[in-house]
């Protein structure tokens, strides 16, 4: 229920305090037949209940076709049409129930001002209490008067700055809600707050034997862990789409008319301008070589670790790495319209998504917080009437609306998921998104990548065995002079204690191989069709000597550890098992026969991988995704749920729920088991939250609880579901190795 003010994206728009409609419409997507979409940021949006409003109040602007609001980056994607000729007033929808919203802006760094302001708060809030809470010892244990009085005085004084700036956050958007007719959770939180710090302050003056500080500040400082856990796991969940937006260049040098060059903003790139990238650096849009050769990394969008050659008429994608030579490029798409732009789509319509808890919670956020008023105001009633004492009757009032406090509640999952969590990383598996812990449980299909995910993703010299050694040894003096994938597993793979072949006039060809002169001799090491008189199609790589093949070079991958034990033990399981690879189909079809998946598809681009997906839950299919590499990040999020290891990049590990840490694949398995009994315990813990409140309840109307003995119920649910949680961790684990050690080793 906490907020993210950064916004996050390939926007190059600016955040001012407003924007206009035509700026609004500058700044929106074109979707084709007259349909435009638009993404708007709002800080002020925190929690389920804020959803529900700003949508609700966009669908029904005259022009809107959907409306869909992101909690994690706290903005909201609109789909709309001109209505009458005019662009729908959506600024103005929002600011009529107290969202003010604007356009994204394009800084993803900086300090995390609401995080820190929250820590403040929570430091605060947490010295108050603690020491009101000893001061509160004293007066349990039969302090005298004068003494009571005194640290109740002291009290009074510790709670204010708890009270007033702790509790702050809470009573501004109580108010907010308030104020345009909306209720949320934040309003019984901060009426229960502010009653039992305003009765307490009474009784003090009143010299009454209890004062009840102690309940309003420790109810402040419980709230305020929650709000900085949820505010820093909603910052992480931007991370992916931050990591990869930072791998496209601030912009690009233009070839002008006259040959000179120009550099432009990324904003301002546009389809058909000829841009020169120069080596090292990244293509910053989609385009087609129109001079000179190259090769590209494009593990980016492919996941393949091999390079691939580019000349005159080759397409050259977003974010593909240039590793050799300077080449022009001309650009056949915007910034905005290009691969990488549109992975960054893809993850966030993935966001988007509405999971169970989500749809709970909306549920919980619409139900609760007028039936605890309803339930509070009658009691206050009830008793005034009654007993005609105003005292008597608001303490009624203030009990129920405590003992009410959905605190059991709250905790019921959060607790489970942090016990999991910590028994996962003792497993050698970190969580980065609790609410995976949920939809794991409903997987029926796993889908892996496999560069890097079934195998290591670093190449290796696949047929050594057939390779005579003095050959081997003339290639890999060659391939040393060489920083290419494949030239390092030559060189890898060659093991001599004589003195390496001394090459003179080594050179290396960028997109074709290297080659050198020994005895007067050329030796070629590269792709066959340039280092062979004859054509000869068997092989991509060669070593030649004067056009004539000495050697033939097949590469593959190893298989990682325990990939096959775990494919056998999902299938026995019951699990479809899919392969989804941007590999070639030689490399996909070795690995997939090698540890026994058939459903196997090869050559699929990031958007092909997602659509796979999309096809399969479409079906009635519940996805888990495992993969590791920057293109896979998009798949990554559209799955029900994901893993990554941690040899994955940073955007593909940012993407996925789990990261493992080791080298063995069987710990998913381990992950499956733990999950399925955190759910037993969840069950378990909402029965133990729901029985708190069915018997604490009619007790707390009847006039026989006072807010003290309200918050000490409140806390024992609370520490029941805790000890509850608590179990997890001494559940054993299964057959596969604790991965913790071997991680850190």
């Amino acid at each position: 229920m906490s907020c993210c003010s950064a916004e996050i994206g390939l926007d190059i728009s600016l955040r001012r305090t407003g924007c206009s409609a035509d700026e609004l419409a500058i700044a929106s997507r074109d979707l084709g037949n007259g349909l435009r979409q638009s993404v708007l940021s709002i800080p002020t949006m925190h929690c389920a209940a804020c959803i529900g409003a700003v949508e609700a109040v966009l669908v029904d602007v005259p022009g809107v076709e959907r409306a869909r609001a992101n909690l994690s980056l706290r903005r909201v994607t609109i789909d709309w049409r001109r209505h009458r000729e005019t662009v729908p007033d959506l600024l103005g929808a929002l600011a009529s129930i107290g969202y003010q919203a604007d356009l994204p802006t394009a800084e993803i760094d900086g300090e995390d001002k609401v995080l820190a302001g929250l820590v403040r708060a929570l430091a605060v809030a947490g010295f108050c209490s603690m020491n009101i809470m000893l001061l509160s010892v004293s007066v349990w244990s039969g302090a005298d008067g004068e003494t009571r009085q005194t640290f109740h005085a002291i009290s009074a004084l510790l709670a204010l700055p708890a009270v007033f700036y702790g509790g702050a956050g809470f009573y501004r958007s109580a108010w907010q809600a308030l104020s345009h007719g909306r209720t949320n959770m934040d309003v019984p939180i901060s009426v229960g707050i502010l009653l039992t710090f305003a009765l307490s302050l009474y009784d003090t003056i009143t010299d009454a034997p209890h004062a009840y500080f102690e309940a309003a500040t420790s109810l402040i400082f419980v709230l305020l862990i929650g709000r900085v856990l949820d505010h820093a796991m909603r910052r992480k969940a931007r991370s992916a789409v931050a990591a990869l937006t930072r791998l496209i260049p601030r912009g690009a040098s233009v070839v002008q008319p006259d040959g000179r060059l120009g550099y432009v903003e990324l904003g301002e790139i546009e389809a058909g301008m000829r841009l020169a990238i120069a080596a090292g650096e990244r293509v910053p849009t989609d385009g087609v070589v129109e001079e000179g050769r190259s090769e590209l990394d494009a593990a980016l969008i492919t996941g393949e670790s091999l390079w691939r050659s580019v000349r005159a008429g080759d397409s050259a994608r977003a974010g593909e790495l240039n590793l050799a030579n300077p080449f022009v490029l001309r650009a056949t798409a915007a910034p905005a319209d290009s691969t990488v732009a549109e992975m960054t789509r893809m993850i966030e319509a993935a966001e988007n998504g509405r999971s169970r808890f989500r749809r709970l919670a909306d549920r919980a956020a619409s139900l609760y917080a007028p039936v605890v008023h309803s339930l509070a105001a009658l009691a206050f009633v009830a008793w005034y009437l009654v007993t005609g004492n105003l005292h008597a009757a608001l303490t009624v009032a203030v009990a129920v609306l405590i003992i009410t406090c959905p605190c059991a509640l709250g905790l019921a999952v959060p607790m489970v998921q942090v016990v999991l969590a910590r028994r996962l990383f003792e497993r050698g598996v970190m969580a980065t998104d609790g609410s995976a812990f949920e939809r794991l449980r409903e997987i029926n299909t796993v889908v892996f990548d496999k560069t890097g995910t079934l195998t290591s993703g670093t190449p290796r010299l696949a047929n050594l065995a057939g390779i005579a050694p003095e050959a081997l040894a003339l290639a890999a003096a060659l391939a040393r002079n060489s920083s290419h994938p494949v030239a390092g597993a030559i060189a890898a793979a060659a093991i001599s204690t004589q003195a390496p072949p001394a090459f003179a006039d080594i050179r290396e060809e960028a997109g074709v191989g290297l080659e050198g002169r020994l005895g007067g001799d050329l030796y070629r090491l590269g792709r066959s069709e340039w280092a062979l008189s004859a054509q000869d199609t068997s092989a991509t790589t060669v070593l030649s000597k004067n056009g004539e093949a000495l050697a033939l070079f097949r590469f593959g991958e190893d298989i990682r550890r325990g990939a096959r034990d775990l494919v056998d033990t999902l299938k026995d399981r019951g699990l479809d098992v899919v392969l989804l690879s941007g590999d070639g189909p030689e490399a996909v079809e070795r690995v997939a026969g090698a540890i026994g998946i058939a459903d196997r598809r090869a050559r699929l681009l990031p958007a092909e991988k997602v659509h796979a997906i999309k096809n399969l839950q479409a079906a009635g299919r519940r996805v888990l995704m495992i993969g590791d590499g920057i293109n896979d990040a998009p798949a990554l999020r559209a799955a029900d749920a994901s893993m990554a290891p941690a040899s994955a990049s940073d955007v593909g590990r940012s993407a996925a729920d789990f990261v493992f840490l080791g080298n063995d694949l069987r710990v998913v398995t381990d992950v499956f088991d733990s999950v399925e009994r955190a759910a037993g315990l969840v069950r378990q813990n909402f029965a133990l939250a729901a029985f708190y409140n069915l018997a604490s309840l009619p007790i707390a109307l009847s006039g026989h609880v006072t807010p003290l003995i309200a918050a000490l119920a409140m806390s024992s649910s609370s520490l029941s579901v805790v000890a509850n949680a608590l179990r997890l961790a001494r559940t054993p684990g299964s057959n596969a190795a604790p991965l913790a050690a071997e991680a850190s080793a």
